[in-house]
């Protein structure tokens, strides 16, 4: 399991690189199972009792988040290897989901129905954030986009240098983003700029997963081992500590708290303001998707294809 679990009401839903997308009840019993017939290694979105979830033959399912029934199934042309995202628009909710077909791709929630198509110059790897009536998102082309998700028209495209293979994490018309260059970065999508940027210059490793922000903190893992803190107005590093293996995960943020899983197969909890480990649990499988956390629990998909929840009985 690559992807990240997500929790909605009492169920749990996680896709699989058997092709299966899993609803699990919060004790862990199989509610219904759905074969796309191709790897998931992006998190579903569940809006209105529906889940939404792609696959690396590049098609997109709508499922009833009660039965695993297929509403519709739309068909890009490459491969799905990012979560999709929703907005609404004239009442009306919007689905954008990146694919390796070069293009970010709109489709209507209730029917699939393609709204418009956006065509980049690479792969698009990652989940687009949007913003004030804007889908920002980066790709293998090197460039940050911010279009428009009315009309599927750019609006700005902001040169990073190389190709981003996560989610971009935007706050206040800013773009949080690392590289495959171990390069993280300050996007201003105003300025049309990057603000400030860092690099870890005894080891360029690259960044896979994608930033958390909380105040004024972010969060974000390297394949380095090590865990980094920036301060977001000025990139100042506020502290970064080993987390004893590679880290492809995205951080959560739970209160002042950070929750972090390794390829190593380590579960570590850590304060915020200073990175002071808290509490870690040894699950002895690489994890690559980010944990849930609801109700002191912390749920998430190893690779030894198995489903965990960590927490008190």
């Amino acid at each position: 399991i690559k992807s990240s679990p997500v929790v909605s009401g009492d169920k749990i839903v996680i896709g699989s690189t058997d092709g299966y997308v899993y609803a699990l009840t919060m004790k862990g019993a199989l509610l219904w199972k759905f074969n796309t017939t191709n790897s998931i290694e992006a998190p579903a979105m569940i809006v209105n009792g529906i889940v939404y979830c792609g696959n690396l033959d590049g098609a997109l399912f709508a499922l009833d988040l009660n039965t695993g029934k297929v509403k519709w199934k739309y068909k890009a042309e490459n491969q799905i290897m990012g979560s999709p995202n929703l907005f609404q628009s004239g009442g009306k909710n919007y689905i954008v989901v990146g694919s390796y077909d070069y293009n970010l791709h709109c489709v209507d929630a209730l029917t699939g129905k393609l709204k418009w198509k956006y065509e980049t110059g690479n792969y698009v790897n990652g989940c687009a954030a949007i913003n004030n009536n804007y889908a920002i998102f980066g790709g293998c082309d090197g460039f940050i986009h911010v279009v428009n998700v009315q009309t599927g028209k750019l609006k700005e495209k902001i040169n990073v240098g190389t190709y981003i293979a996560s989610s971009a994490t935007v706050d206040n018309n800013r773009a949080y983003a690392g590289d495959y260059d171990g390069k993280f970065s300050c996007i201003g999508i105003i300025e049309k700029k990057i603000l400030w940027k860092y690099i870890e210059k005894a080891d360029e490793s690259p960044f896979i997963g994608s930033p958390a922000l909380y105040k004024n903190y972010v969060v974000v893992g390297n394949r380095n081992k090590y865990l980094y803190c920036f301060d977001k107005n000025n990139g100042k590093l506020l502290w970064r500590k080993s987390m004893g293996g590679q880290v492809d995960s995205s951080p959560v943020i739970a209160g002042d708290k950070i929750i972090i899983a390794t390829m190593k197969g380590d579960i570590k909890i850590l304060q915020i303001n200073d990175g002071k480990q808290l509490l870690s649990y040894e699950l002895g499988s690489p994890v690559s998707g980010c944990p849930a956390v609801i109700d002191q629990k912390i749920i998430l998909g190893a690779d030894d294809g198995k489903v965990y929840c960590l927490g008190k009985k």
